[in-house]
């Protein structure tokens, strides 16, 4: 059985990947973008942090830097979907792809970069870093309730309308898109630190991660105004390590790490299943 102490580690890990889920929430859902560039950009998050903190930055600096390098990524994703016709999966993959050889760049082609010899937003305890998720998360939130917000889920609701009244549709989505990618590099910066390293193969399965943790989240509160399914966001996430941890722990099941993708795969599609019959109940009804 699950322990508190793992527990405690799955909400926490919860709370950080929950960023991660906003970021991919916020292209996938809000702006109706297919972007594959998440994978990408988690590392590039993880990367730069890495090599910054080794290079005795401040580690709050880091993650404004890893975010900032996320956004471009996001962008370059955008300009070669808005400005070069190129459809938004492809794009996003061939950005996640080059990203790859970017992010071994950046680690002087090392394919691990450790640092847990050095000060992080972890070092003295883990209330900063709950500080700054609830910060990003916060600051995501207010930004889907400004004009800006609006802007971008006219977008995705409906991008002929969203043209009619005015909206310049490329430009909110190559902003969507850098938004996301910052969130989701901001992520990967975050976990970093708290793992004390950098693996340039760890953003593997985080769009997988982060779509299981919308669709818990989404099916678990009752919101319906998209600002607020920000929230179960960060729910989702943190109920999706949950369920996993139980899962790799219970001696019942015989689930073993390496049983991972099986998991999440498993849960997921429980979950969509539960939905759909809801949907057919109520329109039975």
């Amino acid at each position: 059985m699950i322990g508190v102490q793992e527990l405690l580690t799955s909400v926490e890990v919860g709370m950080i990947l929950g960023v991660v889920a906003i970021g991919v929430f916020t292209t996938f859902k809000t702006i109706n973008f297919a972007d594959m560039t998440c994978d990408g950009s988690f590392v590039l998050g993880a990367a730069v942090t890495a090599v910054l903190i080794r290079g005795g930055l401040n580690p709050y600096l880091a993650i404004l830097v890893s975010m900032l390098a996320g956004g471009m990524a996001g962008a370059l994703t955008g300009i070669l979907n808005i400005r070069y016709k190129i459809a938004d999966l492809l794009s996003g993959i061939i950005v996640a792809y080059m990203l790859y050889s970017v992010n071994l760049m950046i680690m002087s082609n090392s394919p691990s970069i450790t640092f847990m010899d050095r000060s992080t937003i972890f070092s003295s305890s883990s209330m900063p870093a709950i500080v700054v998720v609830t910060l990003l998360v916060a600051s995501v939130t207010c930004m889907m309730f400004s004009s800006f917000g609006l802007k971008l889920r006219a977008v995705g609701y409906n991008r002929q309308f969203a043209t009619t009244h005015g909206i310049d549709v490329d430009r909110m989505t190559l902003l969507g898109l850098a938004l996301s990618n910052a969130m989701i590099a901001a992520g990967g910066s975050i976990f970093s630190q708290f793992q004390g390293f950098c693996d340039v193969s760890g953003g593997f399965g985080m769009l997988v991660m982060g779509l299981a943790s919308i669709i818990v989240g989404t099916n678990i509160l009752p919101f319906k105004r998209e600002p607020l399914l920000i929230l179960s966001c960060i729910v989702g996430s943190i109920m999706y390590r949950i369920f996993i941890n139980v899962a790799l722990h219970s001696d019942a099941c015989g689930i073993k790490t390496q049983n991972l993708n099986l998991v999440t795969g498993i849960i997921m599609i429980i979950i969509m299943m539960m939905k759909g019959g809801v949907r057919r109940n109520a329109k039975a009804k």
